[in-house]
């Protein structure tokens, strides 16, 4: 699929981890995406539009498809927010206390210190609890995008609250992490604060977003 395929193919999902909308995930990509080009309408970054725009779009994987024999992922394994693995977990995530009965939190080799890291090793070098922002990061990486690297970040890290909202494992962070964690937190703040009772009109948005998909990604994705 292209990416606009994949938009209307995720148009079914619902995300009930999310109280502020109950629009399909193409009006919720489209409000979040309006409101970035209200802040940064520019050449030199449209992308963050187009970032803004497919951010969510590794949800896909929930997505029940009988046609195509796609039983789809529980919400619980695919949204909401994430964390990395591989070291004790953070009392800054989510039902933190939950954690409790994951036997990572018995096995030294990652219930202690740093686990498999070390301080400042960075980010990219960490491994991510599995969901629709690293799903989607890996889409865009894997299929040869040409979004900057400042994209990347807030389609891999924007669930990642622990890290942008609270501070916590900001000692694995390394130069680039910190210089990236400002867009981060710019995307955010458009992704939370963007949604309305106004549905977007799909129709008329949607010719100048495709012209920035096809600047910025191949016509077909494998996915």
């Amino acid at each position: 699929m292209g990416i606009w395929e994949a938009l209307e193919y995720l148009d079914s999902v619902i995300d009930d981890s999310d109280p502020d909308t109950n629009f399909t995930q193409v009006a919720h990509a489209l409000q979040t995406a309006e409101a970035v080009r209200k802040k940064w309408n520019d050449e030199e970054h449209d992308w963050f539009p187009l970032a803004a725009l497919i951010h969510d779009l590794g949800k896909i994987l929930a997505v029940k498809d009988e046609k195509h024999n796609l039983p789809g992922e529980p919400q619980w394994a695919v949204v909401g927010d994430t964390f990395p693995v591989g070291l004790p977990f953070s009392d800054k995530i989510v039902f933190h206390e939950t954690f409790v009965d994951n036997p990572d939190t018995k096995d030294p080799k990652y219930n202690k210190g740093f686990g498999l890291y070390k301080p400042g090793c960075g980010l990219f070098n960490i491994k991510m609890c599995w969901g629709h922002d690293e799903y989607m990061y890996q889409v865009c990486v894997n299929n040869g995008a040409k979004l900057p690297l400042a994209a990347l970040y807030m389609i891999r890290y924007h669930s990642f609250y622990p890290w942008h909202k609270e501070g916590a494992y900001s000692e694995l962070a390394n130069e680039q992490d910190k210089e990236m964690l400002t867009w981060v937190k710019e995307f955010n703040k458009c992704d939370l604060y963007s949604k309305s009772a106004e549905v977007p009109d799909v129709q008329k948005l949607k010719p100048y977003y495709q012209g920035l998909i096809k600047k910025y990604f191949p016509e077909k994705l494998l996915w």
